[in-house]
């Protein structure tokens, strides 16, 4: 019994209970002998329910850990925690060579607890940075000599978009993941009095996640570390968050590369369909295709470029018949969400034929080893003598498709 199914009931007996005692009190008498039977009944049927929520709770925190999520009451604490993660504060105190403090020791102390592993620096939460990758405004840059926090200038940058999409996070890894996928099913088909009933046997094979590395070096001055301000602090994470959310995006859309995941586009089986001719009914053809695998839920839409959006926008439903509408209309089509983000290439060898893809992006896990793992030079020769140190971000990570046919990828979008 699950424990929707379990609570619902002992509600419902709790309720009973509830209401025996209210009848006896609205008559102003104590309870008769019948009544008292039925509330101990009840009593005991709320003890043994009880201890069956127990039992599944366990059972149910214990699977969440053996994947390396935090059980429902850890979760809680730790997003609790997260909140009051400064990483301003943590790069303060390396700079400042001392010891963390307050909810940044007890996070590092945590994670590395729950990972099983020394970080080289320090670990700040994924959901630090978060923000940035979820988000199209872009990260800031500082203009002025007095670093105000008022006179910060985002610069031009991608739109971080695939975390955004739905991915499935596996946060707190320790070693490889295998992950069972059942790829047959049983068969059922009809048959004459007593004939045998056809055998059929599931079948499975497994998606796995292994560490891969991604990392980066930026200098920072040490007059802006030193800095309390609040906008300074999102400049920080914003600046950090670009840095290392830019290489996991683009790994989740295409990968593939050395030492990189593999990502959608580099995944063997995804579904391929053309839209060398932009019309609606091969639009179509690609929802029908993607629908076939039955490939829908809340996350299923499109990702592609400006370029393609650019196309897409102006391109008729109907050739000639402007009434008919556009095929992208506003910020879908087909009834389903568009993204557009620079993250997705052009064709590999064709740079005048753009990609469009069309998914269901809760098939892909993004499995994470690692927090975030900060570590501050302030010695390197280069920055010291400008007075600057140097912060190194990095994180372990992998990625797979547990279905690829939930994807449906056209490459020979005329640019």
């Amino acid at each position: 019994m699950n424990l929707a199914s379990i609570r619902e009931q002992r509600a419902a007996k709790v309720g009973e209970m509830r209401a025996i005692l209210a009848k006896a009190e609205a008559d102003k008498r104590n309870l008769t002998a019948a009544e008292q039977t039925a509330f101990d009944t009840l009593k005991t049927a709320v003890t043994e329910l009880e201890g069956q929520e127990a039992r599944a709770q366990f059972l149910a925190d214990a699977e969440r850990r053996m994947l390396g999520q935090p059980a429902d009451g850890e979760q809680r604490d730790r997003a609790t925690l997260e909140t009051r993660v400064s990483l301003l504060r943590l790069l303060q105190a390396q700079t400042e060579q001392r010891a963390l403090t307050g909810a940044e020791a007890e996070f590092h102390a945590e994670a590395e607890r729950r990972t099983g592993r020394k970080a080289q620096g320090a670990y700040v939460p994924m959901s630090l940075l978060e923000t940035r990758v979820n988000t199209t405004t872009s990260a800031a840059a500082t203009v002025g000599t007095d670093l105000r926090a008022d006179q910060l200038i985002g610069p031009l940058r991608a739109a971080l978009l695939a975390r955004r999409l739905g991915v499935r996070v596996l946060s707190g890894l320790q070693d490889n993941v295998s992950i069972p996928r059942q790829t047959g099913s049983h068969t059922v088909g009809w048959v004459a009095e007593n004939s045998n009933v056809g055998d059929s046997d599931l079948t499975f094979n497994s998606v796995s996640l292994a560490p891969k590395h991604a990392g980066g070096v930026t200098e920072m001055s040490r007059q802006i570390i030193m800095q309390s301000s609040p906008d300074i602090e999102q400049l920080i994470r914003d600046d950090m968050a670009f840095m290392l959310a830019k290489a996991i995006d683009s790994a989740l859309i295409v990968g593939g590369g050395t030492n990189e995941p593999v990502g959608v586009l580099s995944t063997p089986g995804i579904q391929t369909a053309t839209l060398a001719a932009l019309s609606w009914a091969n639009v179509l053809d690609m929802l029908r295709k993607a629908e076939i695998e039955n490939a829908a839920s809340t996350s299923t839409c499109w990702l592609g470029s400006p370029e393609v959006k650019a196309r897409l926008a102006g391109a008729l439903k109907v050739s000639g018949d402007a009434g008919a509408g556009f095929l992208l209309d506003g910020a879908r089509m087909a009834e389903l969400p568009a993204y557009f983000t620079t993250q997705v290439p052009r064709k590999t060898g064709s740079p005048d034929k753009l990609r469009l893809i069309l998914g269901d992006w809760s098939q892909v896990m993004l499995g994470v080893w690692s927090e975030l793992d900060i570590l501050v030079n302030p010695f390197d020769s280069t920055a010291y003598a400008r007075g600057g140190v140097l912060v190194r971000a990095m994180s372990t990570v992998d990625i797979a498709v547990r279905h690829p046919t939930a994807f449906v990828h056209a490459d020979d979008i005329a640019l």
